[in-house]
């Protein structure tokens, strides 16, 4: 490798970050860019309304007599259009649910322990929501084919109590509905709420009252505005995908909205489930793991839906039959959602440095068990990860400072050959050589610090458990931008220093750069969440006071 070449290495790798972050974030807007029209659904802004479809059902497996489209109406609604319903108000630790009794679905589904804006607490994220302009849904019902009656979701059930809450000192909370076809079919369906979880538990009895076989299937259909929220640097929830996903088993895919438009979504399969997902929140329907279903994904009018149907169940005269399913309607803690079902978790989406983004979140969760704030988890975690590295960045910081101490020869050097590009590079290599220094090692504490740097940015971004998560002082919310940009100046500063110990580039021009990357990468972080800025000023800290042992060792010898 030529001296030139090695010199600039440093300057290149600066540069290389800069252009990540910059190339990353022009990515993901033609990525993720939006109709102009769209706005943030969570920040309770008035996107334009759109019409919503009819009812929809899907199909009932092997019935002939179905729509012929997944998602279709059938020809003959159940009941008449003008059925109302009535609300069932659910109160639980941590739900704020209404129930409908028109199809027993949830209509609403708040989430008290976290506010839309941590100044506003008394605000709280809603869900579930079925005003048109920010429609979003999970329907639940059975189908039955051929005509025969069916407890679907457009049925009118009924109910007990109009109020419900979670008794002090219990740990679940069932709410009954039951609906009646007589003489022919008897339906309970009945939602199971537990202390501290965001999974509802769905169960279904279903008792033949007739004289002649039922046939029975559950469905799922998860139903939603697409309206994601306008892509903006300074708007941390547009950071994330908003739109419907979908998992089968093995693979988690964020499923395109104008592709599902233009080509119907469909899949058949066991261990699968669908959702809905936006910044730190999920809504998903989650089938039983072992029964194979029937999936389907439709868009009408800027809405989509999403279906899953089970395998029809055949319950003779007299008897009864019990059929299950989950819902999970709420943030996106990753315990939790590894406990509902397989691949949950990946909602949670760290990208494509997942292997080690996931490690890293542990060691912070860990971290955070024994010390309680996840600044200082921050902080214990980049010490523990810089503890790792130490004798890997310490040969590589030996080299920069030998390159340091060889600085005066070099400069020499550079003027003595300053018209012979070719001759000075030559001197350069036997300089190097001949002090057994490797220019190029210095380049390597960067190379360490890019993947790590990104799996920062996305676990700081994603995890909803550092949501509004307070450090000290001024820092309130570590998932947002520094409100004084005290941080980022306080990391400018550093990374100023930590140039100081440093060899100089031997071009004028660089050295400029060099000179003001530390004001160009405040001025970049500005706006990036709290926690990465404090991760990189804390790196920073720990690889200037590296830095200097080390040159004070070297300039002793």
């Amino acid at each position: 490798m030529g001296a030139s070449l090695v010199e600039n290495l440093r300057f290149i790798l600066w540069v290389a970050v800069v252009a990540l972050l910059w190339s990353g974030y022009q990515a993901w807007q033609l990525d993720y860019a939006p109709a102009p029209a769209a706005t943030s659904a969570t920040a309770q802004q008035q996107p334009a309304v759109a019409q919503p479809p009819a009812s929809s059902l899907p199909a009932m497996p092997g019935d002939q007599t179905a729509a012929a489209a997944p998602g279709a109406p059938p020809a003959v609604p159940p009941e008449p259009a003008a059925v109302q319903g009535q609300i069932i108000h659910v109160r639980t630790d941590v739900f704020d649910v209404e129930i409908d009794t028109l199809g027993g679905d949830l209509r609403s589904v708040k989430l008290p322990v976290y506010p839309v804006h941590k100044d506003q607490p008394d605000i709280p994220v809603q869900l579930l929501d079925p005003a048109p302009d920010r429609l979003f849904a999970i329907h639940t019902g059975l189908r039955s084919g051929a005509g025969a009656p069916e407890a679907s979701h457009l049925v009118l059930m009924q109910a007990g109590r109009s109020d419900y809450q979670l008794a002090a000192g219990a740990d679940e909370l069932a709410v009954t509905l039951t609906w009646e076809a007589p003489g022919q079919v008897q339906v309970t369906k009945t939602y199971h709420f537990h202390r501290g979880s965001y999974d509802i538990g769905l169960d279904y009895t279903v008792r033949n009252l007739g004289t002649e076989p039922y046939s029975v299937a559950s469905y799922l259909q998860v139903q939603r505005l697409n309206n994601p929220p306008a892509r903006s640097y300074f708007n941390v929830d547009s950071y994330s995908f908003t739109g419907p996903v979908a998992y089968n088993g093995s693979k988690y895919t964020k499923l395109d909205v104008k592709e599902m438009a233009a080509a119907p979504f469909t899949q058949q399969l066991a261990g699968g489930w669908i959702a809905s997902i936006q910044h730190h929140f999920l809504a998903a329907a989650v089938p039983p793991a072992a029964q194979v279903y029937s999936y389907d994904g439709t868009v009408s009018n800027n809405i989509y839906t999403l279906n899953a149907i089970g395998p029809a169940t055949v319950v003779a005269p007299g008897g009864q039959a019990e059929l299950n399913a989950q819902l999970f309607v709420g943030p996106k803690l990753q315990a939790q959602l590894e406990q509902v079902a397989n691949g949950l978790k990946l909602t949670v989406d760290y990208g494509r440095l997942t292997l080690l983004a996931q490690p890293l979140f542990w060691l912070l969760e860990q971290i955070h068990r024994l010390v309680g704030n996840w600044g200082w988890s921050i902080i214990l975690a980049t010490l523990l990860i810089k503890a790792a590295f130490y004798k890997l960045t310490e040969t590589s910081g030996r080299s920069m400072a030998r390159m340091r101490k060889l600085q005066p020869r070099m400069q020499a050097i550079q003027e003595r050959y300053k018209d012979d590009r070719q001759k000075q590079s030559e001197a350069l290599m036997e300089l190097y050589k001949r002090e057994k220094v490797n220019p190029a090692a210095g380049c390597l504490p960067m190379l360490i610090q890019i993947p790590f740097f990104i799996a920062y940015y996305w676990v700081l971004l994603e995890s909803v458990e550092m949501r509004q998560a307070p450090f000290m002082l001024w820092i309130t919310d570590l998932s947002t931008r520094d409100p004084y940009f005290i941080l980022p100046l306080l990391m400018a500063a550093v990374m100023f220093l930590q140039g100081q110990l440093n060899p100089a580039p031997p071009d004028r021009t660089q050295a400029l750069v060099m000179k003001w990357m530390p004001v160009m990468f405040a001025g970049m972080f500005a706006f990036f969440p709290a926690g990465l800025v404090l991760y990189w000023l804390t790196n920073s800290v720990l690889s200037v006071a590296q830095q200097w042992r080390i040159n004070k060792a070297i300039a002793a010898d």
